[in-house]
């Protein structure tokens, strides 16, 4: 699936779990539901939204701000599954499935989300069959993404999945004023995003800034040749 429109595919459905959508979508009484029932939280970023194992007791919104989900694997290194955005929702699969949380979800920077409980939220995928199919559809968007996840580290080479990744990155979350993409990262996590070892990282990303592909400053980064990087990494946007 091309970039452009992967991004079409997730506004449509950011679009669907907004308060203005479930005003326009519920009865009035299921929405005064879910307007007293819904807590807005605040996280700094570090902060845990919630465990690996935790039993889930609702759903997130993300309002404001950036975080990443991610699991460790058996010898404790984190593996980074996906980052989540404004208008993005977390939680929902574990609390469908009736399992516990198979990933920690921890804020990047500055996070504001609307917290709802399981008992509502179920509630309204069980009276609205809009919701409901918006659901599906998310559900659907996601197992996608995590098959390309699987073809893109099993048949890239490491420096065709950093051209990938930045891109990535650059369309799903923006840019700031000066251009550079809105995510702090360490060259670790860059490392374990693209599945391979932290020194190789490095390298990597030194040898895209001289080559002049990419400006650097600290732990971030703006893209300066999106032709180049799109040829490199066999991208279809």
């Amino acid at each position: 699936m091309s970039f452009e429109k992967q991004t079409l595919i997730e506004e449509s459905l950011h679009r669907a779990f907004n308060e203005e959508s479930f005003r326009e979508m519920l009865s009035p009484e299921d929405f005064n539901q879910y307007l007293s029932a819904k807590h807005i939280l605040k996280f700094h970023k570090g902060d845990t939204i919630f465990e690996d194992g935790e039993v889930p007791k609702g759903v997130f919104f993300l309002r404001k701000g950036t975080a990443k989900l991610s699991k460790q694997g058996v010898y404790g290194k984190e593996q980074i599954l996906r980052f989540i955005k404004e208008g993005d929702l977390i939680g929902y699969r574990s609390l469908l499935c009736g399992e516990n949380f198979q990933a920690k979800a921890e804020a990047m920077n500055d996070v504001e989300a609307t917290f709802l409980p399981s008992e509502i939220f179920l509630h309204l995928l069980e009276v609205d069959p809009k919701l409901s199919f918006a659901m599906l559809q998310k559900i659907a968007f996601e197992l996608g993404e995590s098959s390309n996840t699987v073809t893109f580290l099993a048949q890239k080479t490491v420096r065709e999945r950093l051209a990938e990744i930045l891109l990535l990155l650059e369309q799903k979350l923006g840019t700031d004023p000066e251009g550079f993409i809105k995510i702090s990262l360490t060259r670790e996590e860059i490392a374990n995003i693209i599945g391979t070892a932290t020194e190789s990282a490095i390298r990597l990303i030194s040898e895209f800034k001289q080559d002049g592909l990419i400006e650097v400053e600290g732990r971030n980064i703006k893209i300066l040749n999106h032709d180049r990087l799109i040829k490199l990494g066999h991208v279809i946007i």
